[in-house]
C-alpha cells in the first residue's frame, strides 16, 4: 500500500522545467503536462522499440553465391574410376576452392512493425526519464542570424553543454543544419520525427519551447 500511495503522490506532482534563453539566463519556469510527464518510466517498451529501430535500419545486404551462381563449368573433371584420384562432378562444388558457399547468407529484411502505443509509451518514458534527472534543456527560442559553427558552438558553451546532445527544433532552417553539423556531440533532428533512439543516446536534450509543445501533442 506504501508504494502504491508512494507512486500516486508522484504521480499528482506536477514536474516543474526552467526555461532559459541562448545565454543561459532563465526567463520562466514551464509545468510539464501531466497526461505525458508523470514520472512513470516503462524499461520494457524502451527496449522493445529500440530493437524495433535498429532492426528497421539493418540493410540485410549480406550475399553469398551458392554452387549454382559461382562461375565455372558443369562439365565433370575427369571420369569417375580409374584415375587414382577422388571422384568429383563439378568444379563448382563447395569442397573447392572458388567454389560455391554451403548455408551462406542471403539478402534478407530484418524489420518489423511495433504498435504506435509501443513506441509512444517508449517516447514517454525515457523522456520522463531524462526530466526527472534534469537532462532536459528548454530554450525559449532559437534563432541563428548566421550558419557559422563557432555561433553555436559559443551558446552550447553558455548553456554548459558537453556531454551528447540531442537538439530537437520544431522545424530545421538552413542555418541551424549548416552551425551544428560539423560538432561531433550534436545530433539534430525536428519535434516530428524524435523517437525513443534518439533520446537515449543521448545524454542530454536541449528542445526549444514551441518544439516541446509539439512533441507533447504528439503523445497526448
Amino acid at each position: 500500500m506504501k508504494t502504491k500511495e508512494k507512486r500516486e503522490k508522484q504521480e499528482k506532482e506536477l514536474i516543474v522545467l526552467p526555461v532559459v534563453d541562448t545565454a543561459g539566463k532563465e526567463v520562466e519556469k514551464i509545468e510539464l503536462d501531466s497526461k505525458v510527464f508523470d514520472g512513470r518510466v516503462s524499461s520494457g517498451s524502451i527496449y522493445r522499440a529500440v530493437h524495433n529501430y535498429l532492426a528497421n535500419k539493418r540493410g540485410g545486404n549480406a550475399s553469398t553465391k551458392d554452387r549454382a551462381e559461382v562461375a565455372g563449368s558443369g562439365k565433370k573433371p575427369w571420369r569417375q574410376k580409374g584415375t587414382g584420384r577422388a571422384r568429383v562432378g563439378s568444379v563448382r562444388t563447395p569442397l573447392w576452392r572458388h567454389g560455391g558457399t554451403v548455408f551462406g547468407p542471403q539478402p534478407r529484411d530484418f524489420s518489423y512493425s511495433l504498435p504506435t502505443k509501443i513506441k509512444k509509451l517508449a517516447l514517454k518514458s525515457i523522456l520522463n526519464n531524462r526530466a526527472l534527472n534534469n537532462d532536459i534543456i528548454i530554450l525559449n527560442t532559437l534563432v541563428l542570424e548566421d550558419n557559422k559553427t563557432k555561433t553555436f558552438a559559443n551558446i552550447l558553451k553558455k548553456l554548459k553543454l558537453k556531454e551528447k546532445t540531442l537538439l530537437v527544433a520544431n522545424s530545421i532552417s538552413d542555418n541551424l543544419m549548416l552551425s551544428t553539423r560539423n560538432i561531433p556531440n550534436i545530433f539534430l533532428t525536428d519535434s516530428r520525427c524524435v523517437n525513443a533512439y534518439d533520446v537515449l543516446r543521448s545524454k542530454k536534450m536541449l528542445i526549444t519551447k514551441d518544439a516541446l509543445h509539439k512533441v507533447i501533442e504528439r503523445l497526448k
